[in-house]
């Protein structure tokens, strides 16, 4: 059951963290996003 519990809360961080993240994101400029795409890419957080 306590694992359960655990499960929900990550999923809830998690959430959390992204719809952080997508605001950030919407706010950036676009040298700003071709940077971080570039960084994501180079660290395999992204694979086209």
């Amino acid at each position: 059951m306590a694992q359960s519990r655990f499960d929900k809360t990550n999923e809830y961080r998690r959430d959390e963290l992204i719809r952080i993240i997508e605001h950030s994101v919407e706010s950036l400029t676009l040298p700003e996003l071709e940077a971080l795409y570039y960084d994501m890419t180079t660290k395999n957080y992204i694979n086209d």
